[in-house]
Formats: C-alpha cells, sequence, structure tokens
C-alpha cells in the first residue's frame, strides 16, 4: 500500500515534482529497452548462427548414415546376385531367396526379373507379384540402361499397402549384358532405414524429414504427407535449390506457416533429400525466456527506487513553492518584488527576472488607457470603412464609417451579417480570410454585399495581418473596405460597348471573333458541334443612296431585332461591319442550321423600310458551314462560310448554301437551297 499511494501520485498528478519522476521512470524504461533490445538482437543473431551450425552439423551426419545404410543395401543384394547367376529358372531362385531369409531384416521383400522385365521369384511370396510385368516402370528402365544400382521413386507396397521404395541391382551376364535386376522392396515407415530420424529431436516442433530428388516426400514426422509432393519453389525456395542438388542452410516457411531454420545435405546413391526443420520460435526459446526474466528484474528494481527519488526530487523543489506564494502576494498588491533565500541558481535568475518584467509591466498599464483612447478617436474619426478582427478571424470591431456603408447596427451579430455576403461570394472569401490568418498574407477581396434596403454593394476589402515583430505571433486582422459600385457599373458598361456595335446592339467583329475562338477551343476538346452562318443583305446600297444613312441605319435595326428574334437564346449574333452579319450557333448539326438559315432568309425578306412612298427589302445571301477536325484555326472555319455567302449571291442572290467541311483536305462540297 506504501508503494501504491506515491505511483498513484506520480502518474496523475501534474506537478513539476510528479513530472521530473515520470520523466526518470521513463528514461529508465528507455534504457532498460535499449539495453535489452541490443541484447535481444545479438543473442538472437547467435542463437541464429549456433543453431544454424547443429542443424548443418546433424543434416550432415543423417545423410552419412542413411547414405550407408543405402550403401550396405546395394551391396547386400549384390551379393546375392553373385550367389543366384543369371539363370532364370523360378524353382530354384525362389529355393535360394528362402536360403537368405536375413535379408528381411533390411526388405519387405526380395524380387528376381528377367532380362524382360517380368518377376519370376519373389520371397516372401505375395499374389499376383510373381509374372509382373516391370518392363514399363521407371526403375526398370534405368537400371536397364544405367546398369548401375539404382533406388525407385515411392509406390504402394502390394503386401503391405504402405509407402515403399525398390532398391536393386542390375543381373549381368558374362558379357555384360542386361539379364534383369534383384531388388528389395523397402517400407517409408518411421522404422527401418528412418529410424535414426525419427529418434533425431530438435526441441519441442523441430524435425527431419527425407523426399526424393524429383519431389516426392519418403518420410516425414506427420505420415500422412508420406509419398505427397513437396511444396512448391515459390513456397519454399530453399527446398527447390536442395531437389537440384543444392547442400546449404537458410531460413524458409514451413506447410504450417511457420517460419523455422532449415539445413539440407544429399544422399548421392539413393538421389534422395535430407531435411531439418526448426522453428525459429522453437529456437529462440530459451533467448525469450532469458530477456523475460531480465526485464522482469529490471522492472522490480525500478519500482523500489521509486519512493526514494520522490522524496529527494520533493526537497529539491520545495523553494519552488515559496516563490509560488511569493508571485500570488506580488500579484494581490501585498509585496513589490519576490526575494528567494535559496543557492539553486536557475531560481534566483527567475525570481530576478520575474522583478523586471513586473516593473516593466506596471511603467506599460501606466501608458495602456491612453493609448486604447487615442486609438479610438483615430478609428471613429476615419471617414474610409475600417474593421478590427482577432486571431481565430472574428470581427470584433467596425467603425462606424464601415457600419453606414454596410447599413447594419453596431450590435448585430457578425453571423447575421455575414449571411448578406453574396452567395456566388462567400466561400471564396472565407477560404482566402482564413488562409490570411494561417499564413500571415494579406487579404485582398472584391464581393458583393446585399443591404438591408436591398442595395447591392461592391465592396474592396484590403485586411492585413498584425504580427509581433519579435516572435511573428499574430494578433489578428486590421482592415480597410471601399465601396466600389459605381467604378464596377462603370466597367461593365466599358466591357459591353468594347465587344457590342452601337447601332443594332449585336455583338460587333471583336466580341463575335472571342466567342468563335471559345466555341471552335470546346470542339477541340469534347467534340460538341457548331455551324457558323455569315451573309449580308442584297439591294441594301440603293437604301443608303437614295434615302439616306438614317433609312439604312433604320433597315439595320429592323434587321438585327429580327434575325435576333428568329435564332436560340443559345445564339451568338453578330453585325460585323455596314450590311455583313454573322451568327454562331453552339451545339447545333448542319441540318439544324440550315432550317435556321431559311428562317432568317424568310423573316428577313419581310422587312421594310419606306422612303418617299417608296418601299424599300433586302434579301440574304447565306453561307453555312459546321467546325471540322481537319480545321487548324476559326479562320477556316470563317472562309467556308464566306466563300458558301459568295457561292448563294453568284447564284441569284436570295439563298442559303451549306459548305460541307471537308472529310480530308482534298474534298469540298458545296449544295444550296433556293
Amino acid at each position: 500500500m506504501r508503494l501504491a499511494f506515491p505511483l498513484k501520485r506520480i502518474f496523475l498528478s501534474r506537478s513539476l515534482r510528479g513530472r521530473l519522476l515520470l520523466g526518470l521512470a521513463l528514461t529508465w524504461l528507455l534504457v532498460v529497452t535499449l539495453v535489452l533490445g541490443m541484447s535481444w538482437h545479438l543473442g538472437k543473431r547467435m542463437v541464429h548462427e549456433t543453431n544454424m551450425a547443429h542443424l548443418r552439423y546433424t543434416a550432415t551426419l543423417l545423410a552419412d548414415e542413411v547414405t550407408q545404410q543405402v550403401d550396405d543395401r546395394f551391396q547386400a543384394l549384390a551379393r546375392l546376385h553373385a550367389m543366384l547367376g543369371v539363370t532364370d529358372d523360378a524353382e530354384w531362385l525362389s529355393y535360394q531367396l528362402r536360403q537368405n531369409d536375413g535379408l528381411l531384416a533390411w526388405f519387405e521383400g526380395v524380387v528376381v526379373a528377367n532380362s524382360d522385365g517380368r518377376i519370376i521369384a519373389d520371397w516372401p511370396a505375395v499374389i499376383g507379384r510373381v509374372g509382373l510385368e516391370t518392363a514399363e516402370l521407371e526403375y526398370f528402365q534405368m537400371l536397364r540402361g544405367t546398369r548401375q544400382p539404382y533406388v525407385s521413386e515411392p509406390f504402394i507396397g502390394r503386401a503391405s499397402g504402405l509407402p515403399a521404395v525398390l532398391i536393386g541391382v542390375p543381373r549381368l551376364n558374362e558379357k555384360g549384358e542386361f539379364a534383369g535386376f534383384v531388388g528389395g522392396v523397402l517400407n517409408l515407415d518411421a522404422g527401418g532405414m528412418f529410424s535414426r530420424l525419427a529418434k533425431v529431436r530438435l526441441g519441442a516442433k523441430g524435425y527431419a524429414g527425407v523426399a526424393s530428388a524429383s519431389g516426392t516426400v519418403l518420410y516425414h514426422p506427420n505420415s500422412s504427407l508420406i509419398n505427397a509432393s513437396v511444396p512448391s519453389k515459390d513456397f519454399n525456395p530453399l527446398l527447390d535449390l536442395a531437389l537440384d542438388g543444392w547442400e546449404g542452410d537458410g531460413v524458409g516457411k514451413l506447410l504450417d506457416g511457420q517460419t523455422a531454420l532449415q539445413s539440407y545435405a544429399q544422399v548421392w546413391p539413393a538421389s534422395w533429400i535430407v531435411g531439418l526443420y526448426l522453428p525459429i520460435e522453437q529456437a529462440q526459446l530459451p533467448l525469450t525466456n532469458f530477456i523475460q526474466r531480465l526485464w522482469w528484474l529490471w522492472a522490480s528494481l525500478a519500482l523500489l527506487m521509486l519512493p526514494v527519488l520522490w522524496w529527494l526530487i520533493g526537497r529539491e523543489l520545495a523553494p519552488l513553492k515559496h516563490l509560488e506564494k511569493q508571485i500570488g502576494e506580488v500579484g494581490l498588491g501585498q509585496r513589490e518584488d519576490v526575494s528567494l533565500a535559496t543557492s539553486v541558481q536557475e531560481l534566483q535568475q527567475v525570481a530576478s527576472t520575474f522583478n523586471r518584467v513586473e516593473e516593466e509591466r506596471q511603467q506599460l498599464l501606466g501608458h495602456l488607457q491612453e493609448r486604447e483612447a487615442f486609438l479610438d478617436s483615430v478609428l471613429n474619426a476615419v471617414p474610409q470603412g475600417m474593421f478590427v478582427a482577432n486571431i481565430k478571424g472574428d470581427i470584433t470591431y467596425m467603425n462606424p464609417a464601415l457600419l453606414e456603408m454596410l447599413g447594419i447596427s453596431a450590435d448585430v451579430p457578425m453571423a447575421t451579417w455575414l449571411e448578406q455576403i453574396h452567395v456566388d461570394d462567400s466561400d471564396g472569401a472565407k477560404d482566402m480570410w482564413f488562409h490570411s490568418l494561417r499564413n500571415g498574407s494579406d487579404f485582398v477581396r472584391q464581393l458583393r454585399f446585399l443591404r438591408s434596403d436591398e442595395e447591392l454593394l461592391w465592396l474592396d476589402v484590403h485586411a492585413r495581418v498584425v504580427m509581433i515583430s519579435q516572435d511573428g505571433h499574430t494578433l489578428g486582422l486590421v482592415g480597410v473596405v471601399k465601396d466600389i459600385t459605381e467604378r464596377r457599373q462603370q466597367e461593365a458598361i466599358q466591357r459591353w460597348e468594347a465587344e457590342h456595335d452601337p447601332l443594332t446592339g449585336l455583338l460587333n467583329r471583336r466580341g463575335f471573333e472571342r466567342r468563335l475562338e471559345e466555341a471552335f477551343a470546346e470542339f477541340q476538346k469534347t467534340s460538341t458541334p457548331s455551324a457558323l452562318l455569315l451573309f449580308d443583305l442584297d439591294h441594301f446600297k440603293p437604301i443608303n443612296d437614295e434615302g439616306g444613312h438614317a433609312l439604312g441605319d433604320e433597315m439595320l435595326r429592323r434587321i438585327a431585332q429580327v434575325v435576333a428574334w428568329e435564332v436560340r437564346r443559345s445564339d451568338h449574333v453578330a453585325r460585323q461591319g455596314g450590311d455583313e452579319f454573322g451568327v454562331l450557333l453552339p451545339s447545333c448539326t448542319l441540318s439544324q442550321a440550315q432550317k435556321i438559315a431559311e428562317s432568317l432568309r424568310l423573316a428577313v425578306g419581310e422587312v421594310s423600310v419606306t422612303h418617299q412612298d417608296k418601299v424599300y427589302t433586302v434579301t440574304l445571301s447565306i453561307g453555312v458551314t459546321t467546325f471540322n477536325e481537319l480545321d487548324s484555326h476559326v479562320g477556316d472555319v470563317l472562309a467556308r462560310a464566306d466563300a458558301g455567302s459568295y457561292e448563294a449571291k453568284d447564284k441569284g442572290r436570295d439563298g442559303v448554301v451549306v459548305n460541307i467541311p471537308p472529310k480530308n483536305n482534298d474534298e469540298m462540297a458545296l449544295f444550296d437551297s433556293p
């Protein structure tokens, strides 16, 4: 209980004493962790190297033992062959096999085959084995081809029903000709040849295994895996290398997903591979237990030291309590400065600095009210709108000029009048406002503001972040607001006049070409079809000559009204100069454009003006075309439409000629309508 109480105070306290002790404890924990971590990594490396050397030695030893057993069986069969000779007398061979019962200690059974691969004698006798044809089997072909002792691939034994291999030696006559083979059937169980492997102990989970070079499991502690295929090359690359004749060791995966140390050695006479496997978790278990015991030892030592450290730190920090008390008395006006009787140099420096700062603070407080009164007078007297915002971005002050400009009172909440900012300008202004606060950049923005009396204002707002120069700390923003409504209206009028014809109110050549360029750029990006009509007025010159320019201007205005009425709201109509007109039809096909051109021709034909009882009319010669993928610029489109207009004039005026864009650079098609 005595130990638990200081620990609780340490971890729950926000005092300097608790934090110092916690810092020491964390430092101790860090040092212990680093030491144990280094010990773990160094120990793990040593354990890895030691276990790998042990596996390498054991794998080589086991491979040598299996090799010796295979060689012993080869020699036993060779002696049997020397005794039997090359006769094919089945009775005599069976008799001789019975006389060699000692071979059954090494084999499940012994067989003799003739040169054709037919079994002619066996012992012990198994029904169906004599007379068995082996000519097509791999071990017969290998014995006949190599004429060397050979160990077959695994198969299921007839008598035992267990996985087995055939160890065979060829029968050769005096001329060295192949006369069959003598073979011994060997069970792949835990006894016999692999009894030594079954006794190998590599901790609780380590084991040994044997596989053939063709990739078949010959021995495994899990008997269900015997005669199965080894894992794929991608699953265990080390085993795949061993199947190709490699001997060595490394780290790889096991069938259960564990990572294990592995070592491989070759049994060359039988083309087998002996593998030893030790899970890394098992190999590192002794080291893990040692590190855990060491950790708990160091943790217990740290817990015993905490109460002593708590008392020592409390003793050293006692002067801080006196300093706290004296600072509180200064704040209440009960004393003018602090004075500590301590030998701790840092605390003396803190006391000296506090006394100096307190003296300066008193001096600043004496001038603060005067400066605030002066600033209020300046802001109230300025005829321009001004505001102040705090570090959070909230506007805390607006001078009378700004309140009058916006038509709001000083007591209106900020959230209320912010809603009067135009919806299209609100989000962008808000994002820029907080960006300026974060980065210290100026806020410069033009936005629309709807006054309570429904008057829409254009405001130019310029605010600058106020910082303390010593440390760059942001205090807020100070801004100026100008009413630029009249200037924006004047700019809008100037922009309209720059692109419109003053007589008809239609687009002029400059405005029309800008919209044509925009439509052509959209066509190049999205292949949106657009059409172009160009026409001038037939028989317009007599109106100017006989009726004067005033009559001609009246005719132009009436024609402009009719054309604007006949086209769609999305279309652009222009008077390019004199009696030349153009119509841009965005998102319009060629057939639609032709119909619109016909309606324009008919409608304009009904327009007339009268001078001295004489009625004047005009007709249109219209050229129609659309944008084309082969067009490199709008000049190509204008040229086709212009060519169509001239073609209409050449055919007698008052007509529509459609100039179809070419499919390639050598094609062009024209067709007209009356």
